[in-house]
């Protein structure tokens, strides 16, 4: 599906075909328009082959390394292999390199995996995201007999990344699509700040009644700011916690990872004054976060939100002020100093903060 919806999105099919049979892997490669549920879609299918049952890591990079591979796609294709192995060596309790790869050492995955890296460097991709995972629910039949989905080394391989099940009772997300984004996705959660360039759908076998199975894969640009992201915003209303418990929280917020926490008075309902906490994360951090504020605070429920963040190109800089050195942001709308390092340098020198900050600033300009 992965392979499929990078053809239907742009990549040349023909020169995704001509590297796989440069693996030597004797399968036979199409592709084919084909609808799911009224969505239009491109097939990409996989037939024959070596029949060779179980593969171990070193004859599989074996396989990559005889290809006819540019140098990106094969060191992403080796590093979603690599990323697999770690998996199932945790999975079965074995060195890495002595790990059988079952399903996924045989050749549709090989050319699946290969293909996906193949198509990404002919689009000139740069950054992977990804949406959260439907990973899909139920039993699944494989090598190692029935096991729950999600399979122990997609569900190893999807750690830290946000998923969820819905749809038909069966695996929507396999060992081999959950490497590929373990490997080589950057972002997982909400569609970053972009412009769409194009898009396209990968189809998948079956046809279920619930919803199109279809992968979709959507090219796009950065937005012409320096910085450009999605941002997690949890919000709350609070209304019965000390003072202390709220400097509290915020310190922590900030040191386990929060981009900005910040408090703003409220008036309740039966006229009670309040704090709006605020907290910016990154999506990743989001639920992480959000336990946070539920275990330190009095709140019971909390807003969460999607938004766009916007930071200017910045650069620090180190200063030298003749009494130490601090480091200076220098953006294109002023210098900002670094005020924790002015402050430890004000306290040592016993200069006045205002001084150490002034000079930091003169001193940048003076560079």
């Amino acid at each position: 599906m992965t392979v499929g919806a990078l053809i239907d999105a742009g990549a040349d099919a023909a020169a995704v075909i001509a590297a796989l049979e440069s693996l030597g892997l004797g399968a036979t490669y199409t592709v084919e328009p084909v609808k799911r549920r009224g969505i239009g879609a491109t097939k990409f299918r996989v037939a024959g082959g070596e029949t060779k049952a179980h593969r171990h890591l070193p004859q599989v990079e074996a396989i990559v390394h005889r290809g006819a591979l540019s140098d990106r796609a094969k060191q992403d294709a080796l590093k979603v292999f690599q990323v697999l192995a770690v998996a199932e060596a945790r999975v079965h309790r074995v060195p890495m390199q002595k790990v059988h790869f079952h399903e996924v050492g045989a050749v549709d995955s090989i050319s699946d995996i290969v293909g996906a890296c193949v198509a990404l460097d002919l689009l000139g991709v740069v950054e992977v995201t990804s949406s959260a995972i439907n990973t899909g629910s139920g039993t699944v039949t494989a090598e190692h007999g029935v096991m729950p989905v999600p399979a122990p080394a997609t569900a190893a391989l999807l750690e830290g990344k946000p998923v969820y099940a819905r749809g038909p009772a069966t695996e929507l997300t396999t060992p081999t699509g959950a490497a590929i984004l373990a490997a080589l996705g950057t972002h997982f959660g909400p569609m970053p700040a972009a412009r769409i360039v194009k898009s396209g759908f990968g189809a998948g076998d079956k046809d279920f009644p619930e919803h199109a199975n279809v992968l979709r894969a959507i090219l796009a640009d950065k937005t012409g700011a320096s910085e450009s992201t999605t941002v997690s915003v949890i919000e709350t209303n609070i209304d019965d916690s000390t003072p202390e418990v709220l400097g509290y929280t915020m310190e922590k917020l900030m040191r386990e990872g929060a981009l900005d926490v910040t408090y703003s008075p409220l008036q309740m309902k039966k006229n009670r004054p309040a704090s709006l906490l605020r907290v910016i994360a990154r999506p990743a951090d989001q639920e992480r976060l959000a336990e946070i504020v539920f275990a330190e605070t009095s709140t019971a429920g909390m807003r969460l939100y999607t938004a766009e963040r916007r930071v200017r190109a910045r650069q620090m800089v180190e200063v030298d002020l003749g009494y130490g050195k601090v480091n200076v942001k220098v953006t294109e709308s002023g210098v900002a100093p670094e005020f924790e390092e002015c402050r430890v340098l004000a306290e040592s020198t016993g200069k006045p903060l205002k001084q150490v900050m002034a000079d930091a600033v003169a001193a940048q300009r003076n560079s």
